[in-house]
């Protein structure tokens, strides 16, 4: 396994550079081609890791030593790889669905004057992910995580034309680079206490009695560590870029916005658990910072018309819960979720840009409806996502979802109330957009709705079968003993703990009385919105609808105060004493020499008097000099 490791970021990066090279030479069908098969290439050498992984309590990572970035007598990093069963699993998600959405980009993108362009930034992206994944050390993870933040910020604005797309882009990337800087002082915290950026080292060292480490510290460095998971996977305060993110054509939303990138979040917390769990303050904030986040973006997805919004909420939320339950403990629960959601919200989005193909670029639900029987594989594929997601039993979100709550619920009762009211509201929003979309009659009766492709059907159905089948690796002990095989396949990389018992009929309760809820929340939201639309909103749903003004709350005391402020400075330092001092220079100098410039007057006698001049002032200071000596 070591000898075919390093190829599997090497050939999307390949694909990358034959795709951005020869994007204005190659046609559409081979650059389609070549960036698939990149992908696609991993793809299989990524399941053979993860046959050939080793897993269990007792299993020790595979790492492997290609060479040092920086060697120095006070630093040593290397490039290396480690592979375990956290990063095969990831390895599996990110190039399995990663090839699904460039197999869909082809039909998509078809038309795009931008094909190649499009699909050499795809498999950049790609490279940088699995860097992040692979690396055994923070400094790897640290090139990956600021190269998907690159990406990012080149595929949501890929449209540049359009002004507002470019500000959205823009809005991601300083957004994440807020995040960034608490990922760099950690790094830097990380090596001043431990004297290395290498995992195992590091973690090693916790458990060493001989070298205790202060509980501030610990603190310190997961709390920026934290900061930079919130920046990259949307939590608040810096979630609002990736809803402005909906700029990107569809396949990237699919892509970064819902099955990789924004995830890279929980898998650091993930790798890092031995020195999370060091720190309950910081797991106590993460839980809390979560569920609001959760909470918040739900309420706002309620009201939202625009189909990607209303997804971009919901994959905030559905991020807020993951991270509740990391704070609750659940690790294994969370990244539980991010597979399975990677599956269902891939196939909503995807699902979403065939509606938005088919519509001839239209996102406004309130102008679809009735297209069920228009494209009946886009409908039944999405209605699929849309149970999963819902939490439906015997769907993968159902598996997934309930072992975040019940990790809620054993933390934090609290937590676990809100969870719980979010998952509901989950249902609510998501089959608002079913009906909105696909239920009662046509209203744009002039929009000519089609089905889509096979290239971009195919995906969907894919997607939909992994929705379906995805949850039974992770069966709870309730249903079946042993049952949950994602536990045991992870059991070496996170520290399960103590079991914590509840009886099965305390379980029984909480899981029927979620099913009952969610079951009446779909079938309000059906009923009401089959054959109509919300009107103008007020009250709190107009609260709601305008995104609870965050947006607006950061404009009115961080952008504008420091857009002014540089006004000022523009106006009084920059124009009246930057720009002033360095004119001034220029204008003294060319006076100078001007004055200068008139003793050379071509007069020979007067030449021969300066020089006189000066010899005797030197003869002059020389004696002066030596007398006073």
């Amino acid at each position: 396994m070591e000898s075919y490791l390093w190829l599997i970021p090497l050939i999307p990066f390949i694909g990358f550079l034959i795709n951005g090279l020869g994007r204005k030479v190659l046609s559409n069908n081979l650059v389609g081609f070549i960036g698939s098969a990149a992908v696609l290439t991993s793809f299989v050498l990524s399941l053979v890791v993860f046959f050939n992984v080793p897993t269990g309590a007792d299993a020790e990572p595979i790492i492997v030593k290609y060479f040092d970035i920086i060697n120095l007598p006070s630093i040593k990093i290397p490039f290396a790889f480690q592979i375990d069963g956290l990063t095969s699993l990831f390895l599996l998600i990110i190039t399995g669905v990663g090839f699904l959405i460039h197999l869909y980009s082809t039909a998509y993108m078809s038309e795009d004057k931008g094909f190649g362009k499009f699909f050499a930034y795809l498999n950049l992206f790609i490279f940088f992910m699995l860097l992040l994944v692979m690396g055994n050390n923070f400094f790897i993870m640290f090139i990956g995580w600021e190269g998907v933040g690159l990406c990012s910020f080149l595929l949501i604005g890929f449209w540049y034309t359009n002004p507002d797309y470019v500000k959205a882009a823009k809005k991601a990337f300083i957004m994440n680079r807020i995040g960034d800087v608490g990922f760099l002082l950690a790094m830097f915290w990380i090596f001043n206490e431990f004297g290395t950026l290498e995992y195992e080292v590091v973690f090693a060292q916790l458990s060493d009695s001989t070298k205790a480490i202060a509980s501030g510290i610990i603190v310190g460095i997961t709390l920026l560590l934290f900061l930079a998971a919130t920046g990259k996977s949307a939590q608040l305060p810096l979630f609002t870029w990736l809803p402005d993110a909906m700029a990107g054509p569809t396949p990237v939303s699919a892509l970064i916005h819902a099955a990789t990138m924004v995830t890279a979040g929980i898998f650091m917390i993930t790798r890092c658990n031995e020195l999370f769990q060091m720190a309950p303050f910081t797991l106590e904030v993460i839980q809390y910072v979560g569920i609001i986040t959760a909470f918040i973006t739900a309420t706002i997805a309620m009201q939202q018309n625009d189909i990607k919004k209303v997804l971009a909420y919901s994959t905030v939320s559905q991020l807020g819960l993951m991270f509740a339950a990391i704070g609750s403990g659940a690790y294994i629960a969370a990244v539980f979720h991010v597979m399975t959601h990677a599956f269902f919200k891939a196939l909503l989005f995807l699902g979403a840009g065939s509606v938005i193909h088919g519509m001839h670029h239209e996102q406004d639900m309130t102008k679809m409806g009735g297209l069920k029987k228009y494209m009946p594989i886009t409908h039944l594929t999405m209605l699929i996502g849309c149970l999963a997601i819902s939490g439906i039993p015997g769907l993968s979100g159902f598996f997934s979802k309930d072992e975040m709550l019940l990790g809620m619920f054993i933390s934090n009762p609290i937590i676990y109330g809100i969870g719980f009211v979010v998952s509901v509201m989950t249902a609510f929003y998501m089959f608002r957009l079913y009906a909105m979309t696909f239920l009662g009659d046509l209203r744009d009766k002039e929009a000519h709705p089609h089905e889509s492709p096979a290239p971009m059907t195919i995906p969907l159905i894919i997607l939909a079968v992994l929705s379906v089948f995805a949850g039974y690796i992770g069966i709870p002990a309730l249903f079946m003993q042993d049952g949950h095989k994602l536990q045991t396949f992870l059991s070496g990389v996170v520290n399960l703990g103590e079991a914590h018992h509840i009886s099965h009929s305390t379980e029984w309760i909480m899981m029927i009385a979620l099913f009952a809820c969610v079951i009446g929340a779909i079938f309000f939201a059906i009923k009401k919105y089959s054959g109509a639309t919300d009107g103008e909103p007020t009250g709190i749903a107009k609260f709601f609808a305008n995104k609870w003004y965050i947006d607006e709350v950061y404009d009115g005391a961080i952008v504008k105060p420091i857009v002014e402020i540089g006004d000022v400075l523009k106006k009084y330092v920059e124009n009246a004493g930057i720009a002033a001092l360095v004119g001034g220079i220029g204008i003294f100098s060319a006076r100078a020499s001007e004055r200068v410039r008139s003793l050379q007057n071509g007069n020979v006698g007067f030449y021969i008097l300066m020089i006189i001049v000066g010899v005797t002032l030197g003869i002059g200071i020389f004696f002066i000099d030596y007398f006073i000596k």
